[in-house]
């Protein structure tokens, strides 16, 4: 039987916005109970749209695991976990105080990013791209000598990009909490197999700090 995670190996889902919902909520269905966190990172909805998608996954997939990317409004409203932030997204300093209700993740790209989201209160960092990654496109990896450094910080940091059940020890030993994976588990074939790999991957490469 394969174990749920700890905070030590966190395994976020992150949406590509390419499915219709109906199809994400399918996979989501078998997989999250695999899974710490489901981000739905959907630019292209309304937030009118954004909020009913919550309310179809919530009849079948606890709120507390559910996070929106950028949509401070919307995962206020819908009582999500928390909200994902970008750099054109709200400061999360102003979100912390004023949802202080809400989870909130920063996504970064270098030490100095994650010193500010330290600083602005970030609950933990989303950093990459540690492999290169079919999203990011003739751009260079972190890699993991960068993601050691980051790790380094007293914060919580999720690791991205990339990432395979595969290379994701390295990722693990690096000092990291957890990885997040986007079309390793959502374009797969066999998403509930492809999400049992990458829990095993992350009980095998030790996430304790």
């Amino acid at each position: 039987m394969t174990r749920i995670l700890t905070k030590l190996n966190e395994l976020h889902i992150i949406s590509n916005g390419k499915m219709p919902i109906e199809q994400l909520r399918e996979i989501l269905i078998d997989i999250h109970p695999y899974v710490t966190s489901i981000h739905l990172r959907e630019k292209q909805k309304t937030a009118r749209e954004l909020f009913q998608a919550v309310d179809l996954l919530s009849r079948d997939i606890p709120l507390s695991k559910i996070m929106l990317n950028d949509r401070v409004d919307v995962a206020f409203a819908a009582k999500v976990a928390g909200v994902q932030l970008a750099y054109h997204s709200l400061d999360q300093a102003i979100v912390k105080k004023e949802f202080p209700s809400l989870r909130v993740g920063s996504s970064i790209h270098s030490f100095q990013d994650g010193e500010n989201a330290l600083r602005d209160g970030a609950d933990y960092v989303l950093f990459g791209h540690v492999y290169p990654s079919l999203s990011k496109p003739g751009k260079t990896p972190k890699g993991i000598e960068e993601l050691s450094r980051v790790a380094r910080l007293p914060i919580p940091v999720i690791a991205i990009g990339g990432i395979t059940p595969e290379n994701t020890k390295p990722v693990i030993q690096a000092g990291v909490n957890g990885i997040a994976v986007m079309s390793g588990v959502l374009d797969s074939s066999d998403p509930v197999s492809a999400v049992k790999a990458y829990v095993h991957a992350l009980k095998d490469g030790d996430g304790k700090r």
